[in-house]
């Protein structure tokens, strides 16, 4: 399927080429044709984050249910079953729509560009990881519409309880929802991971060491083989869970010989990495923030970025302090107690790096460093409970206690949130080519900040005096209400700033009255801050030649021989793959897959026999297969770009 070598490409070779191949739209295609068949890796991230932005809203509406249900004693807001229902939709899509899907949007839109490549490694499969992670969303949501509603299980689905056998509602199907969407999720994610590994270690423009790789794509890079080596863990209670509720197995059934425990200990081992997963990409946006904002280089590059790995590497050894009440022995417990302390150590250590890197700079305190230093103290305060329960004795006092849900928001929404809200007014400027409002982005922090605190502060307190976790009510008279009353009044104002933050970066694609951001309005140092706002389809008219690591800030201020060359522009100019239908088609297969396999049974109304027809599941394999093998033959006929059409 290759094609000639040709100078400049006329109409008539440019349809000579395309007729070599498959047809596909053309390069010029506007509208929505332009978004579903794109696989521009900054496309791609735009549409991950304006999908997690929709969740995000989404999430946040469940949370306001819930607390409005807790506002005062035996109110009825929510009944048992339908506060299940929010809790668990909130935590799962909290956790797989929203801060993964975020993280996965600035991975797409600004590593490739922090490295100098043109794009990702393999751009239609990047593609494919966008349209499953749809796939995934719209299958937990569609839980709502059908038998028994979304799943009541918490967003850790606990086995054996998650069996048929237990559920409230006969033929309830959420569990089963949640099973799917999260599997298919999880395809995405691989998929994606795969991809930016790939992409790190071999499209590094030359003189981009290693060692010269901003912190952000480092942190990319340790996220991505996190998921790897963490997601087959879940992918296999998924598997076994399925099988016990449709076939009869019994992995789970402690009666039939099962393991009861084995599904906490499979779920955590992916799960206490996953609290990485979300909580790096933060920590390599503030990497890039804060020394942008202080005027200095990072102090301690070396040590952040091995204290990252160490993080990544021990959150898989970490996995039973979740576990300290279940009666593991005290050799286990005390194992995993001291390795939960020595995490602490390298976090510790990013945090006195990021502190040294603002000693004594001349720091200007825009959004973005407002919300990296949010990040900063919000993360501390969740750092210090997670300390306190690594002592075996504090956590089985805590543990179910509202206190941990005080930590684990502090880590999570204080941390993550926090620090990808600063990632967005970081660089959506150099994504729209506007500044966004300062003012405004000032309000939103201040909203956000208050309103953050407000809710999840007073629950160490509630979690103290005995509040339990994961309950939809409480009796009059042990001291609740008051601090409930103030937590949902903050969630409330939290939600505002939320929603407020949202609608800045939505409207900074079409409001015409920001004004132009230009290349580097920050004045800051990474590669991607060379290249014009918004960044051209293919980035890099000539690939940059790296001399140090702070190449922009060298450019701008540093000695001639310190600047950046450029690699020659061949003859054939710019050459980048043309768009593609078949990612999409290959996710809409996997949709029909998962919804053949949720709906693959009958009961028949004479015998009363379960009837299978898997017919639906295998179209819908068949068509995500079609679609992979057909994008693969497509070859590599695309358009070019030449000196002429180029911008430096």
């Amino acid at each position: 399927m290759a094609t000639e070598s040709i100078k400049y490409l006329t109409p008539e070779t440019e349809t000579k080429l395309k007729s070599k191949a498959f047809p596909r739209p053309h390069q010029n295609t506007s509208g929505i044709v332009n978004w579903l068949t794109t696989i521009d890796h900054k496309k791609i991230g735009v549409m991950y984050g304006l999908a997690a932005l929709f969740f995000l809203i989404l999430g946040g509406v469940e949370a306001l249910l819930i607390r409005s249900q807790l506002w005062n004693h035996n109110m009825e807001v929510l009944s048992n079953r339908e506060y299940n229902q929010m809790f668990t939709m909130h935590g799962t899509t909290m956790v797989f729509l929203v801060i993964m899907p975020l993280s996965a949007a600035f991975f797409n839109f600004i590593m490739p560009l922090q490295i100098g490549a043109r794009d990702v490694a393999f751009p239609r499969m990047n593609t494919l990881s966008l349209w499953c992670f749809i796939a995934g969303g719209i299958t937990l949501n569609l839980s709502w519409f059908f038998t028994g509603g979304s799943p009541a299980i918490g967003w850790f689905g606990y086995a054996p309880l998650t069996d048929t056998r237990f559920a409230e509602v006969i033929g309830d199907m959420g569990p089963d929802f949640w099973i799917f969407s999260l599997q298919i999720l999880g395809l995405a994610s691989l998929l994606a991971s795969f991809n930016f590994i790939t992409t790190i270690i071999n499209m590094r423009a030359p003189g981009m060491t290693m060692m010269r790789l901003p912190v952000f794509t480092w942190m990319t890079l340790i996220v991505s083989f996190l998921i790897i080596l963490a997601f087959p863990a879940i992918t296999i209670a998924l598997v076994e869970l399925m099988f016990d509720r449709t076939y009869g197995t019994n992995f789970y059934d402690f009666l039939e010989g099962g393991k009861p425990h084995l599904w906490q200990h499979l779920f955590w081992i992916f799960g206490h990495p996953e609290v990485y997963i979300l909580i790096l990409p933060a920590m390599g946006i503030v990497s890039e923030i804060i020394p942008v904002f202080s005027r200095k280089p990072l102090f301690g590059y070396g040590l952040i970025v091995f204290s990252g790995a160490i993080i990544g590497f021990m959150g898989f050894a970490v996995w039973s302090h979740h576990m300290f009440t279940t009666g593991m022995g005290i050799v286990a417990t005390s194992a995993f107690s001291i390795l939960t302390m020595l995490i602490a150590i390298p976090t510790g250590i990013k945090i006195f790096n990021w502190i040294g890197t603002m000693w004594g700079g001349r720091i200007r305190f825009e959004t973005p460093m407002l919300f990296a230093l949010g990040f900063i103290t919000m993360f501390m305060v969740g750092g210090f409970t997670g300390i306190m329960h690594s002592s075996v004795p504090i956590d089985a006092q805590h543990q179910d206690s509202y206190f941990v849900v005080a930590h684990f928001h502090y880590v999570l929404i204080g941390g993550a949130l926090f620090g990808l809200f600063a990632g967005f007014y970081f660089w959506l400027p150099k994504l729209t080519g506007k500044m966004l409002n300062e003012k405004l982005g000032k309000f939103v922090f201040t909203l956000m900040f208050i309103g953050f605190n407000v809710t999840f502060f007073p629950m160490h307190y509630l979690g103290m005096i005995g509040q339990p976790r994961r309950t939809h009510s409480y009796n009059e008279g042990h001291g609740f209400e008051t601090w409930n009353q103030i937590a949902t009044i903050g969630a409330f104002i939290l939600g505002v700033g939320i929603l407020i933050g949202v609608y800045q970066f939505v409207t900074a694609f079409f409001n015409k009255k920001l004004k132009d951001a230009g290349k580097n309005p920050w004045d800051a140092r990474t590669l991607e801050w060379t290249l014009s706002s918004p960044v051209k389809e293919y980035n890099f008219a000539r690939t940059p030649i790296i001399k140090s690591r702070d190449q922009a800030w060298e450019n701008n201020y540093g000695p001639k021989e310190n600047h950046s060359d450029k690699v020659p522009l061949d003859d054939h100019g710019v050459h980048m793959p043309d768009r593609s239908w078949y990612p999409l088609v290959s996710g809409l297969g996997f949709l029909g897959l998962v919804l053949g396999l949720l709906f693959h049974q009958s009961v028949d109304a004479n015998t009363g026999e379960i009837l299978r027809d898997y017919t639906y599941a295998i179209a819908g394999g068949s068509i995500a297969i079609f679609g992979i093998i057909m994008w693969s033959l497509e070859g590599p006929a695309g358009y070019h770009l030449f000196p002429k059409e180029t911008e430096e």
